[in-house]
């Protein structure tokens, strides 16, 4: 129980439920406390098990009904709790009052205190500790809790409709036990203890020791004190038979307002002696003692069967598979959610789209051919520059002495001249071929680098008189992208 987080402690009544969930981190202090009605469900944070039980684990822990319970104490040898165990279960067919095969069964050792005799329990201390193995005696002081199958596994049903699947059984009566001031030789009533008003439980302290744990009622007809004294004598000569009661005990009641009213008098008139009175625990500090008890012992003993606490267990685990199967398949079921509304989504906007293309197409298709009569017109209108712009480059570069005998301009780019001059001016013919390649207009080249494959190299050859020259040469205009 060294990694236990939490620890739950539910008490049943046939009115009401409670629920004490207490931090084990923090010395058991009190996280969350709910109570309802009968016919209301418990809360399931409180109740249930979820992952966090993977790291953090948490113990649920219910009260029995105490008037289904059957409590012995009887003192054995300190030793070793498995040792313990094995040493009432060599007496169960002598201890029990049921057949054994009818019954479950643990053990609450007494934890003796260290300043007294063996099995003197402190005032507080808690059942089951370790301390039992004190040195400070050689015996130990065990309480044994009986309970018969058939209603331990009909309350474990009730717990199981609820949804509360309990890990440990306990009797919150116990814990009461711990509060005794057990350095004084006496008998503490408690009424109610067995989960009946007119019934209560008698525990005897002597000599430091947990003696006897006996039952006594309270009649509702009747003398009360007549009857109250009857059964207590009988305790008191079994225990006179017994040898440890060696002289008259003290009387506590321990019992609320209520209680105290209706238990006093009686008591008081049945044994002609003083009455202690102390108030009881109040159920939460019995809920912190038992969660610190069922902590700290080592779990071996359990009045929950050991197939019932096996089932548990699967039935935790497999609920947790199922839980990841739901979560897996809730995620994959809002992600293909997701995907189709994001696809629908999308579908709209690509229709809303197409509608517009649509509903434009016309205009496109009209603006297209406005763009492409608008190119042909302007290239109709470059190209007629642009020859004059070559005539004009042409008439600006030619020299006087050369003659141009043709000039062509074709595809809107392709210049072709060709002319005569005479056989001594061939140097002015190759000054006017230089001048021409390298015209420009508005600051830039006017035309292209020459591409000898295309013949737009200056050619010349003598006419039949050797007296003149014929010279041709082309030019390629230069077009800026996009004309």
């Amino acid at each position: 129980m060294a990694r236990l987080h939490t620890c739950t402690v539910l008490h049943t009544t046939p009115e009401r439920r409670q629920l004490w969930q207490f931090n084990a981190q923090s010395n058991f202090t009190l996280a969350r406390e709910q109570t309802a009605s009968a016919g209301d469900p418990l809360p399931v944070g409180l109740a249930q098990k979820s992952w966090s039980e993977i790291w953090q684990p948490k113990l649920n822990v219910a009260w029995l009904p105490a008037d289904k319970v059957f409590l012995r104490v009887v003192q054995l040898p300190a030793s070793s709790p498995a040792e313990t165990r094995a040493m009432v279960e060599l007496q169960l067919e002598k201890l029990s009052p049921f057949p054994v095969a009818q019954v479950v069964w643990s053990v609450c050792p007494l934890p003796p205190r260290p300043d007294g005799p063996a099995g003197h329990v402190k005032p507080g201390a808690q059942l089951g500790a370790d301390s039992n193995l004190s040195a400070a005696g050689k015996l130990q002081t065990v309480v044994v809790v009986f309970v018969e199958r058939k209603v331990v596994e009909e309350f474990l049903g009730q717990l199981e409709g609820q949804g509360y699947l309990a890990d440990r059984l306990e009797l919150g009566g116990l814990d009461q036990l711990t509060t005794a001031d057990a350095s004084e030789n006496g008998a503490w009533v408690y009424p109610g203890a067995w989960g009946q008003r007119r019934a209560a439980l008698v525990a005897w302290w002597f000599d430091g020791t947990l003696q006897n744990l006996s039952a006594i009622t309270l009649p509702v007809t009747g003398d009360a004190a007549l009857a109250l004294q009857e059964q207590l004598t009988q305790m008191t000569w079994g225990a006179e038979l017994e040898g440890w009661l060696t002289k008259p005990p003290t009387w506590t009641l321990v019992a609320d307002d209520a209680a105290m009213a209706e238990w006093e008098m009686p008591l008081r008139q049945a044994l002609d002696a003083p009455i202690h009175r102390v108030q009881p625990l109040k159920p939460v500090e019995l809920a912190a003692l038992t969660a610190r008890r069922v902590a700290r012992s080592d779990g071996a003993t359990n009045l929950v069967p050991g197939e019932i606490s096996i089932r548990y267990r699967n039935q935790f685990w497999d609920s947790l598979w199922l839980r990841g199967a739901l979560a897996v398949g809730g995620l994959y079921l809002l992600g293909i959610t997701i995907y189709f509304i994001a696809l629908f989504v999308q579908d709209f906007r690509v229709g809303r789209v197409e509608a517009q293309v649509t509903d434009q197409g016309a205009s496109y298709t009209n603006a297209i051919q406005l763009r492409e009569r608008y190119q042909v017109l302007k290239t109709r209108q470059d190209l007629k520059f642009a020859a004059l712009e070559c005539w004009k480059t042409t008439a600006e570069m030619m020299p006087e002495n050369v003659q141009l005998d043709g000039f062509g301009f074709a595809d809107g780019r392709k210049l072709s001249l060709n002319g005569t001059a005479a056989a001594d001016k061939v140097n002015d013919v190759l000054a006017f071929y230089g001048a021409m390649r390298k015209a420009t207009l508005k600051g830039q080249p006017m035309f292209d680098a020459l591409d000898a494959k295309k013949g737009q190299e200056l050619s010349t050859r003598l006419g039949p008189a050797g007296k003149e020259v014929n010279w041709n040469f082309g030019l390629e205009l230069k077009r800026t992208e996009g004309e």
